[in-house]
C-alpha cells in the first residue's frame, strides 16, 4: 500500500470517529430530527461522513456549503438589503431545524480583517443575531468546530501533520470522563459568592452569586472543556491583564488590559487601543462582562488565535466583554458583542491564583483542593 493510500485510509477513519462524536455525543441526534450542516472550506469527505452518520440514526441531513473568500465579498459589499434578505432566508431555514453543525475551515485566519466595519455591523445585526442568537442558540441542539488547516498549524507552531493529529485527539477525547469530573467544580461555583483572581498585572474581584453554572464537555463545541457562569453585572472591580493574544473580527490584539469599576470597563489598553475601544463602544453592554469561565482541556496548552481552542486551554480562564448567555448563565447584560478574551495562568505565562470565597482553588493553572484535582491534566489523560 502506498503512503498516499495509507494517509487516505487514516483520514477516513478519523473522519468517521469525529462524525460519531458529533452525532452520537454532541447533538445526540434522534430519528426524524432535521439537522443542518454548515460547511465552510471543509473537505467534502467530512461532510459525507456526517451525512452517513446522520442517516444511520434516522436523522434528516441538510447541507449548506460556503467559501471564506466569497463570504468576505458578501460582507464587504455593505448592502443592507442583501444582509437583511440573507438573514431572513437563513432564519426561516434555521427555524425548521432540530440541530445544527458548523464546520469552519480557513486558509487565512485574517480573511475578514479588511471588511469595512459597517459591513460587519450589518452582518451582526441583520444576519448573525436573527439567525444564530435568536434561533440557533436557544432553539436547536448545536455544535461548532474549526477545521484543521496549514494556517492553523502555523498559528500553533506545529507541522501540518502534527497539528492534524492533535486536532483529532483533542476533538475525540473521553468527554464523558471530563463531564463527570466537572461536577465538583460546578458545585463549588454554584455555592460561591466572591471570586478573587490574582496574577501578573491582575487583581480582580467579583461575585457569581445566584448565576447558573454550566459545564461544557463536547455538547456545544469541539474541542471542548470549560465550566462557565457570569459575574453579577455591576460587581466587577480591579484590573485584568490577559496573557494570550486574541483575534476579533479578523484583527489580532495583544496585551489587552482592562480596568473595571462597578462592573464597567473604564479603561482599556492593548497594542491596538483604538480598535479595541471601538469594539467596546459598540453598545452599552460591550463594556460589561457577560461570561466567566475556567478552561480545562488537557490537550490544549497554548494559544493559537482560534477561540474555540484558546478558551479551553488547561489552566486558563476567560472573562468576556459583551452579552451573557440568556438561556444558560444570564446576568442581564445585553450586547451585540461577545468577545472571549483569555488569561492563561500556567507558570509559562506568569502563574496566578483563583480564590472562591477566600479559599484558594487553583494556583498556577492546577487545582489544589481534593475535590477538584480530577480536573488537572494528568488525571484527565489517565487511561
Amino acid at each position: 500500500m502506498t503512503n498516499q493510500a495509507k494517509d487516505t485510509m487514516m483520514k477516513d477513519l478519523r473522519f468517521d470517529k469525529l462524525a460519531e462524536v458529533i452525532i452520537g455525543h454532541s447533538t445526540r441526534l434522534q430519528k426524524d430530527e432535521k439537522i443542518l450542516i454548515e460547511a465552510v472550506d471543509i473537505p467534502e469527505e467530512m461532510v459525507i461522513a456526517l451525512i452517513r452518520k446522520i442517516t444511520d440514526v434516522g436523522g434528516v441531513p441538510y447541507v449548506s456549503v460556503k467559501q471564506g473568500k466569497i463570504v468576505r465579498e458578501l460582507y464587504s459589499a455593505v448592502s443592507e438589503q442583501a444582509m437583511k434578505l440573507a438573514g431572513e432566508f437563513e432564519a426561516a431555514r434555521m427555524a425548521r431545524m432540530d440541530a445544527y453543525i458548523a464546520l469552519r475551515g480557513s486558509h487565512n485566519i485574517a480573511e475578514l480583517s479588511d471588511v469595512p466595519s459597517e459591513g460587519m455591523k450589518l452582518y451582526q445585526q441583520l444576519w448573525w443575531e436573527p439567525v444564530h442568537i435568536n434561533i440557533r442558540v436557544p432553539k436547536t441542539k448545536w455544535v461548532v468546530l474549526r477545521w484543521p488547516s496549514a494556517s492553523m498549524a502555523q498559528q500553533a507552531n506545529m507541522s501540518t501533520e502534527a497539528f492534524e493529529e492533535f486536532y483529532f485527539n483533542v476533538c475525540t477525547l473521553d468527554y464523558g470522563k471530563m463531564a463527570r469530573a466537572m461536577d465538583a467544580l460546578v458545585q463549588r461555583m454554584e455555592a460561591a459568592d466572591n471570586v478573587h483572581i490574582t496574577g501578573p498585572g491582575t487583581d480582580i474581584r467579583f461575585s457569581i452569586k445566584g448565576i447558573p453554572v454550566v459545564k461544557c464537555a463536547g455538547e456545544k463545541n469541539l474541542p471542548d472543556g470549560e465550566v462557565y457562569t457570569a459575574p453579577v453585572r455591576t460587581s466587577v472591580n480591579g484590573t485584568l491583564t490577559y496573557t494570550a493574544k486574541t483575534i476579533f473580527q479578523g484583527v489580532i490584539h495583544d496585551g489587552i488590559k482592562l480596568e473595571f469599576r462597578d462592573g464597567k470597563i473604564v479603561n482599556a489598553t492593548s497594542d491596538k487601543i483604538a480598535a479595541l475601544n471601538k469594539v467596546l463602544d459598540t453598545d452599552d453592554g460591550a463594556r460589561y462582562i457577560g461570561e466567566f469561565a475556567l478552561g480545562l482541556n488537557p490537550y490544549i496548552t497554548q494559544p493559537m488565535l482560534d477561540i474555540l481552542f484558546d478558551e479551553k486551554i488547561a489552566g486558563s480562564f476567560h472573562f468576556t466583554p459583551g452579552g451573557a448567555y440568556e438561556t444558560d448563565a444570564d446576568n442581564g447584560n445585553r450586547s451585540k458583542i461577545h468577545w472571549d478574551m483569555v488569561c492563561i495562568q500556567t507558570p509559562e505565562y506568569g502563574g496566578g491564583e483563583i480564590y472562591f470565597d477566600g479559599q484558594l482553588v487553583r494556583k498556577d493553572g492546577l487545582f489544589v483542593t481534593d475535590d477538584l484535582r480530577a480536573l488537572n491534566p494528568d488525571h484527565l489523560l489517565e487511561k
